[in-house]
């Protein structure tokens, strides 16, 4: 029986994409083991994976510089690992991995291709052509390693589905309509879309007072906004603030779709096997990153020659307008939402 350690820090929308990966190889080879390293914050993705999946989390700032890391890499040493598989190729998980592999661990690491990214996101002559996605990367990675395997995920409640507390059920509710997501958020400006155009996509998704329409969001601000529009619609509520992560995903799980930007939302809902419709705009989904997309997802994106200018959505508009997302109108969302949720119903 191996045992590997696996390698991801980053954001919770990169490891998220982890879960579908790992989640496989242990139903491949549930003779052997894998530990992710990561950080702490993220180990309620991993709370319903097959007991042959770890979860080993730590806060990086007790492990800073060479000193701190060194320490870190004892600490593993010493739980008798078998190779090494490095799904982030950054600074602290180049160290680790080289470290050990000068202690005689087998170590693969993931290919970011960034010559590729490079040209996806130059001014001129891009190169707009699809890359290999991050799902795929981390599975190369593992086989590398001399473990191959086809993705099976489809839900981190596959196997095991934890009760709901009364507290949710209320939230939840009743409707006859649909019920519908919406993570209107994101780290950088440029995968945000309008919070006045997000506006009119709640106000024609919530004229159907039998559809019921959840808002979800993190921090003081994106709180304040979500509980303001809940407060003049009554079939609008938000979670913000109101559930733990756990909670929140089992509540993705019983919608008919999520509305979400480029975002960890997205990559969030997949885990549950909700449809989701993602709105893009200075970042693109060839740049591999749009994960696991559900049966019945939809992409919304406004070509333009510039686009994607970002890898990440961190790069301000060069022109300053933001056109990528403001082109995209609310009715088209409404309409992609509601496809998405006919769809939904037809099947049942």
């Amino acid at each position: 029986m191996a045992h590997i350690l696996g390698i991801r820090f980053s954001a919770l929308g990169d490891i998220a994409m982890t879960v579908p990966v790992l989640w496989s190889f242990a139903k491949r080879y549930p003779q052997h083991e894998i530990t992710l390293l990561s950080r702490e914050s993220a180990a309620t993705l991993f709370q319903t994976m097959p007991a042959n999946v770890h979860f080993l989390g730590v806060n990086l700032n007790d492990y800073r510089g060479v000193v701190g890391l060194a320490r870190l890499v004892r600490n593993l040493e010493r739980n008798g690992y078998d190779a090494v598989a490095d799904l982030h190729d950054v600074l602290r998980s180049k160290y680790i991995r080289m470290t050990m592999h000068t202690q005689g661990y087998p170590v693969a690491y993931i290919n970011k291709s960034r010559g590729d990214r490079r040209a996806l996101t130059r001014s001129r002559n891009k190169r707009l052509a699809p890359m290999q996605s991050s799902i795929e990367r981390y599975q190369t990675v593992l086989a590398e390693l001399g473990y191959p395997f086809t993705l099976t995920f489809k839900s981190i409640y596959e196997d095991y589905e934890p009760a709901m507390t009364p507290e949710m059920s209320d939230f939840i509710g009743q409707n006859t309509g649909y019920r519908i997501g919406i993570a209107p958020f994101a780290r950088h400006q440029g995968k945000i879309y309008p919070l006045r155009q997000m506006d009119g996509v709640i106000q024609r998704l919530a004229s159907d007072r039998s559809n019921r329409i959840y808002l979800f969001g993190a921090g003081a601000e994106e709180r304040q906004w979500c509980e303001e529009h809940a407060a003049v619609r009554s079939n609008v509520v938000s979670a913000v603030g109101h559930f733990n992560l756990q909670q929140e995903l089992q509540i993705i799980s019983r919608l008919q779709v999520m509305v979400t930007m480029d975002s960890a939302n997205m990559h969030l809902a997949s885990l549950v096997g909700t449809p989701t419709v993602s709105i893009w705009g200075a970042t693109h989904p060839y740049a591999g990153f749009a994960g696991l997309q559900p049966e019945k997802s939809v992409i919304l994106q406004h070509q333009m020659s510039c686009r994607p200018c970002s890898i990440f959505g961190n790069k301000e508009c060069y022109k300053g307008t933001y056109e990528c997302l403001w082109a995209i109108s609310p009715e088209e969302v409404a309409e992609a939402v509601t496809d998405v949720c006919k769809r939904q119903s037809d099947l049942r």
